[in-house]
C-alpha cells in the first residue's frame, strides 16, 4: 500500500480523524505479530456520537450506512495511530453490529458503509471477510459499531 493510501484518502476527500478515546477499560487497537486488532469503533466525530437509537426505528438504514462508514474511518484512525496506514497490507475481517428495531433485517446493507470505505481506500486489499450482526442495543445507544482486523507489514 505504502503512501498510495494517503493519495487515495485525499482523492476521496477524507481526513483521518483523531483516535476516539476508549469509553471503557480497553485500548483502541493492539498489534500482535503482523495483525492489528481494532476495538469496536462507534460513529463519533469530535468526541460526540453522531446519532443514537435503533436502526429501522430511530435511524434509517441509509443514515446507519453513513454511520458505519464513520465508524470505519475511526477504525482507520486507530490503525494509523498505532502503526501507520502505510503499513496496511490488507483488511482481513470486519465485524459490524447494528442496534436493530424488531423485524429489521438489513444489517448487511448497513455494514456496507464500512466495507465500501475500506475497498475505496485500499482497493482489492480492502476486500475482507465479514459478519454483520443485529443486536438489541449497543454502548451509548449507538446505532452501529465496527471492529476490524488488519494485516500489516
Amino acid at each position: 500500500m505504502g503512501n498510495e493510501v494517503f493519495t487515495r484518502l485525499e482523492e476521496l476527500g477524507l481526513t483521518i480523524p483523531a483516535v476516539v478515546p476508549p469509553v471503557a477499560a480497553y485500548v483502541p487497537a493492539v498489534q500482535t505479530n503482523n495483525h492489528v486488532y481494532v476495538s469496536g469503533q462507534l460513529p463519533m466525530v469530535d468526541g460526540k456520537l453522531v446519532a443514537a437509537g435503533l436502526v429501522g426505528a430511530d435511524v434509517t438504514p441509509e443514515q446507519a450506512k453513513e454511520l458505519a462508514r464513520q465508524a470505519g474511518l475511526n477504525a482507520l484512525a486507530a490503525v494509523h495511530a498505532l502503526v501507520g496506514l502505510d503499513k496496511v497490507v490488507r483488511v482481513v475481517k470486519i465485524v459490524g453490529f447494528v442496534a436493530s428495531a424488531p423485524g429489521f433485517t438489513g444489517q448487511p446493507g448497513v455494514i456496507n458503509g464500512a466495507s465500501e470505505l475500506f475497498a475505496e481506500v485500499f482497493g482489492e486489499a480492502g476486500r475482507h471477510a465479514r459478519s454483520a450482526v443485529g443486536v438489541s442495543s449497543l454502548p451509548l445507544n449507538t446505532p452501529v459499531e465496527v471492529e476490524a482486523i488488519f494485516e500489516v507489514a
